[in-house]
């Protein structure tokens, strides 16, 4: 069912609203990351290889170190198939707040403390 031109307007109102209230949130929702076909393909097959040896690692008698190695080896295929593929040539880049002053720390560090402190410069009376 398409949504009514009301509906659309709406929708390209949060749109535009969300671009302008955290750019970098938005870019990383547009940013669509293909895989390659054999990075899922070598990835199940590692996980599938992980696995058997996991069940034979557990079903033998003193092969505790081939479990061991099986999910090891299941974890890091999963990892493989969920990490961003880096590109050849690319060259890391600067710290995404190098340049920028450091922002005040309050008396609660981390995540919390950064959110709220986001919260209020949304909310300062000359800003809109």
């Amino acid at each position: 069912m398409p949504l009514s031109e009301y509906e659309q307007r709406v929708l390209e109102q949060m749109e535009r609203q969300l671009t302008t209230d955290d750019p970098r949130l938005a870019n990383t929702l547009t940013q669509r990351s293909r895989r390659s076909v054999g990075r899922w393909v070598l990835a199940g097959v590692g996980t599938a290889v992980g696995l058997l040896l996991l069940v034979l690692g557990a079903a033998g008698d003193g092969l505790v170190l081939l479990g061991v190695v099986g999910f090891v080896l299941m974890f890091a295929s999963v990892a493989y198939a969920f990490a961003e593929p880096r590109r050849r040539g690319q060259v890391p880049t600067a710290a995404p707040n190098a340049g920028r002053p450091a922002p005040a720390r309050s008396s609660k560090p981390g995540f919390m403390s950064r959110m709220e402190q986001r919260w209020d410069r949304r909310r300062e009376p000359g800003d809109r």
